[in-house]
């Protein structure tokens, strides 16, 4: 068995004393040295070697009457780095930047415009959001089936507007900032899976009822694409001979009663809940969210009767635009894992 070199021990140390000042925020040598279990010559070399990286600096001192080394709180340089998050609808472009913290640095949206090359409106909504500061990584959502070979859309998207090479024309604009596409409900479903409902859940099924309608699989605390990018698309599933889109469209489902509704909307999460065993359905998306607590219990208490396997039902609990906190949390862990290691 191979053992760590010294260079990969203080790599492997170096991104644990990040990821404590994540989580917890400015800290001092000796609460690094409680956290990590690192001795106090290890934390002192990986301090000064993470300033003079200009990862972290000094942000003041720990307690009233205390001095000295032992008393500075070191914290992460916020503006080491700063990432973006685009929501592409059907009718408008949102963006969201955040800095390495995690910390929202500003937002900008536009209407799609005929006329107007796709990639320099997303170009021009990213500027106005990033308000001078340069962008490390950018991730973008939207409806689609994503293939994950080559990141390009499988399907024709309902963007006006869209084609191939869409991402990659941006990313030149950009300078050659790497640009990710994704499905707009898998990114949703990360969103779900650190600050939503299914925090603490390895495994769920977000079942999105929006414009659109569809769903993301997440299994092993990973979202699950599939071969081609079509895990999940469960709006093409027929139930009663009708597609499953059709029987939840907006102007459909809102004509509907709380009991037929739940009914519908249980039967789509039969087929997952059925081949995958989830153990949880997060219902998002704007009816998800609208429905709250009582559409869940409604569809949980059919779900039992339809189901071999028992299944929680949760809504949504992501504050906001999930699609845009999914990709802004996606793009910081690309932005983290290339610059922190």
């Amino acid at each position: 068995m191979k053992t760590a070199t010294p260079a990969m021990a203080r790599a492997i140390n170096d991104r644990l004393a990040l990821d404590l000042l994540l989580e917890r925020g400015p800290l001092t040598a000796p609460q690094l040295r409680t956290l990590t279990g690192l001795s106090r010559p290890t934390v002192s070399d990986l301090i000064e070697r993470l300033k003079e990286g200009g990862l972290i600096e000094v942000t003041g001192e720990y307690g009233e009457d205390r001095r000295g080394p032992n008393a500075r709180l070191y914290g992460l340089v916020a503006d080491r780095a700063h990432v973006a998050g685009v929501d592409l609808r059907r009718d408008a472009v949102n963006a969201t930047v955040a800095d390495i913290t995690g910390a929202v640095t500003g937002t900008a949206s536009a209407p799609l415009r005929d006329g107007t090359p796709l990639e320099e409106l997303i170009e021009g909504v990213l500027r106005e959001a990033a308000g001078g500061h340069a962008l490390d990584s950018v991730v973008i959502g939207a409806p689609g089936l994503v293939d994950p070979r080559d990141g390009e859309l499988v399907s024709g998207s309902d963007v006006p507007g869209w084609r191939r090479g869409v991402v990659r024309a941006l990313a030149g604009r950009l300078g050659g900032v790497p640009a990710v596409l994704e499905n707009e409900v898998n990114l949703a479903a990360v969103a779900e899976l650190r600050t939503g409902a299914a925090q603490g859940s390895e495994d769920f099924v977000l079942l999105w009822l929006d414009d659109g309608v569809g769903a993301a699989v997440v299994l092993g605390g990973r979202v699950r694409r599939g071969a081609s990018g079509g895990a999940g698309e469960v709006g093409f599933l027929e139930v009663d001979g009708k597609p499953f889109c059709d029987q939840l469209a907006a102007r459909t489902a809102g004509r509907l009663g709380r009991a037929e509704l739940a009914d519908r909307v249980a039967r789509g999460a039969a087929a997952f809940v059925t081949l995958l065993d989830p153990g949880l359905v997060v219902l998002g998306g704007e009816m998800g969210h609208e429905g709250g607590d009582e559409l869940a219990a409604a569809v949980s208490a059919r779900l039992r009767e339809l189901a071999p396997a028992p299944a929680q039902v949760r809504a949504s609990t992501v504050e906001g635009n999930a699609v845009l906190q999914g990709a802004v949390l996606t793009a910081l862990d690309l932005t983290r894992d290339r610059i922190f290691g």
